[in-house]
């Protein structure tokens, strides 16, 4: 997936959908657009899904900037755009046709042939910046505009791990922004100590002085963007005359300081709480497709969700130990500055709060509250489970709302989907659907990380994994599994007991039932297993912590 700074586009996209209901604001602002860059060969196209995979992009062979209508309004009659007041009604559309209009004015620079992609990418990082610096000396009221859509140009990918590449991509995309004058330092505050923390003092400092040099170039030099470029490159201790591509986040990291201190800056940006704003992420990114089919719980699985839920309270009381308890009633010890208090509550026409007796007695022990994910495959070999466990991840969300636990269910294929999330507890069962891939196992497991927060031990945490081991990525799968065990959280790992099928490919870095390290690996012959066996590890858990 393209990134949404990827501002610049070649050749000619295909027609958007919509576009015919956007007209008025395509014609309204390509009659606007010239006073925004002094240019009068410029059109604006506005459209749902305009842009391609960015929310604003500029189109130089075409001379056209093109802008997704979904970050102005869900209909074009929200204002008209012919008026000038229509800019304070959609601020952050306003701010994207500002943002394609800085790079229509300054970005006339192209690529020299032949520049190794890294090198190209980078120089349009620098880019970014010196566009929008540009634009607002040039028309200093701009910069209010630009303010709005800088967090519509970040991408979650923007700072997938903490490693000096993402580091630096940060410190382009938003500290090269206090220089450019189009954020504040206190915007960025987090961010700059993230960034800091991952590179350090002395790297940023000598990134800075690159991007300021950028921010003096003139539009046209596209030799000396390249050459800050390859500095940049050799501060990061990467050589692109030996590493040509654009370096990827490694799927066996979790993500780290750099991610959150993005979600905060996206957070504040949305008006929202970081919590907030991570949940709509997630909620966009990872909701089960429509098609999937529902249908009401049956008896037995309310049953199975109560015996369940009787089986993990009854792990948590099972051994109860002395303690003592306070009670508002005799008998026991008095507690002279509680019954004291009791008085004054009632002397002052309050009901009684203070308990003044304190009892000896047989109480439950302090458990650590269960968190509990569970991750189905989707590819087309685990079809015979697929049914099972959506029964599953309904049994479990009920159950734990009864028991004081936390579960959740993500499926994992071509795309992570979080079936069940935390502390929601479904009136209908979701049914799964199998595809052609197991390409997101890393992926699923972050998810799941990032909602139980499985590699800190405040609670006692576990995660169970239903697949056959045929993972289209098996070294970052066992990286991610080794975290977690060395992170206190138990891994429980089920392997249906079938053959595999006629045909299956057996590339090495792709082995049929590959056992994991770090698991306790049980093989399954019927899908009902698999869910006994989740239930029976969650007791024992429970009963041992």
């Amino acid at each position: 997936m393209s990134h949404p700074h990827t501002h610049l586009g070649a050749g000619t996209p295909p027609a958007p959908d919509g576009a015919a209901e956007w007209q008025a604001w395509s014609q309204a602002w390509t009659q606007h657009v010239p006073l925004l860059t002094g240019r009068t060969d410029l059109t604006v196209l506005v459209a749902p899904g305009a842009a391609g995979t960015a929310p604003e992009r500029f189109y130089p062979g075409l001379n056209r900037i093109e802008v997704d209508a979904t970050y102005i309004a869900d209909s074009p009659d929200i204002t008209d755009p012919s008026k000038a007041r229509h800019k304070r009604l959609v601020p952050t559309g306003y701010g994207l046709l500002v943002h394609g209009a800085a790079h229509a004015a300054h970005s006339r620079w192209s690529t020299p042939p032949g520049t190794p992609p890294i090198l190209a990418h980078v120089a349009h990082l620098l880019e970014e910046s010196r566009a929008e610096g540009r634009q607002r000396t040039r028309r200093r009221g701009d910069r209010r505009w630009l303010r709005h859509v800088v967090h519509t140009l970040l991408h979650p990918d923007d700072a997938a791990v903490d490693d000096a590449w993402h580091a630096g991509q940060l410190a382009a995309l938003l500290l090269a922004r206090v220089d450019a004058r189009i954020v504040t330092s206190k915007d960025v505050r987090p961010i700059r100590a993230a960034v800091t923390g991952v590179l350090g003092r002395k790297r940023l400092r000598h990134l800075r002085d690159i991007w300021r040099e950028a921010h003096t170039c003139d539009d046209t030099d596209a030799d000396t963007m390249i050459a800050l470029a390859r500095r940049w490159c050799h501060v990061l201790g990467i050589d692109p005359d030996q590493q040509d591509d654009t370096p990827v986040s490694d799927a066996g990291l979790f993500p780290g300081r750099l991610a959150a201190a993005l979600v905060d800056y996206l957070a504040v940006a949305a008006g929202v709480t970081p919590a907030e704003y991570a949940a709509a992420m997630l909620d966009r990114r990872h909701s089960p497709p429509s098609e999937w089919d529902r249908r009401d719980p049956t008896e037995q699985e309310h049953r199975a969700a109560r015996d369940l839920a009787n089986r993990l309270r009854q792990a948590r009381t099972r051994h109860p130990e002395p303690g003592r308890r306070p009670s508002a009633i005799p008998p026991g010890r008095l507690r002279t500055r509680h019954a004291i208090t009791a008085d004054a509550q009632t002397a002052a026409g309050q009901l009684p709060t203070a308990a003044p007796w304190q009892q000896r007695a047989h109480l439950p022990p302090e458990k650590p509250r269960l968190h509990l994910a569970i991750l189905v495959d989707l590819s087309g070999s685990m079809d015979r489970y697929t049914a099972a466990m959506s029964s599953a991840a309904w049994i479990f969300a009920h159950a734990a709302r009864r028991a004081d636990a936390t579960t959740t269910t993500i499926g994992f294929g071509d795309r992570t989907t979080i079936l069940v999330p935390p502390r929601t507890y479904p009136k209908q069962v979701l049914h799964m659907r199998t595809d052609f891939a197991t390409a997101t196992f890393p992926e699923a497991v972050k998810v799941a990380d990032h909602l139980l927060d499985l590699r800190h031990g405040r609670t006692l945490r576990m995660l169970a994994v239903v697949s056959d081991g045929y993972l289209d990525d098996i070294p970052a799968g066992q990286r991610l599994v080794t975290t977690l065990h060395r992170a206190g959280c138990a891994v429980l790992w089920l392997h249906p007991a079938d053959a595999p099928t006629a045909g299956e490919p057996t590339d090495p870095d792709q082995i049929w039932g590959n056992t994991f390290t770090h698991t306790t690996t049980l093989t399954v012959t019927d899908p009902v297993d698999a869910i006994a066996a989740i239930a029976d590890a969650a007791v024992t858990a429970l009963a041992q912590a």
